[in-house]
């Protein structure tokens, strides 16, 4: 990707920084931080975005992502904390305290395996899945308008491109 024009009305804020590391090191092939540069942002902006969407429903990112796991399971609703961290990404002891938390606002409950009394399985409340179900949809409406600047068939493309991208982070 050569240099954006200077001036262009197209021109961002990753445009101006890459201009200046080719300015400053033009020995280094600064090419990967138009695309990397701009994800990173990106994400940055979503995730000010889902905590403004969660807020509304009085979560934190943390919660949806423990709740949303256990919505996604359908009935009856239930997981193991083992199935939660690896839906989650957290260690075991964040995660119990995060299933301790969320039975105390009453989203969440504990209850025993009918197959193994000695297994603990995570069981979303209907309140829980009210808080949830609502959240989700702020988030959607959210991510849509985000989103309204590509046409459908450009947010595909970029859907391909990062699935590609995020391949091998998700095999390991």
């Amino acid at each position: 990707m050569g240099e954006p024009e200077r001036d262009g009305p197209d021109r961002d804020e990753v445009d101006r920084i890459v201009a200046a590391w080719r300015r400053e090191r033009p020995d280094l092939d600064v090419a990967p931080l138009e695309v990397l540069s701009r994800v990173s942002r990106l994400a940055r902006h979503l995730d000010l975005a889902r905590r403004e969407a969660f807020a509304g429903r009085g979560l934190e990112s943390w919660e949806f992502d423990v709740l949303s796991a256990l919505r996604r399971a359908g009935e009856p609703y239930r997981l193991t904390p083992t199935q939660l961290v690896r839906q989650t990404l957290v260690t075991s002891g964040t995660m119990t305290n995060r299933i301790s938390r969320l039975a105390e606002r009453g989203l969440v409950e504990r209850t025993t395996s009918e197959a193994d009394l000695r297994s603990v399985l995570v069981r979303l409340t209907p309140a829980g899945r009210d808080v949830v179900d609502g959240a989700l949809e702020e988030l959607v409406a959210g991510e849509r308008e985000i989103l309204a600047a590509l046409p459908p068939a450009e947010q595909a493309d970029v859907a391909t491109a990062l699935k590609r991208l995020l391949r091998p982070f998700d095999d390991r």
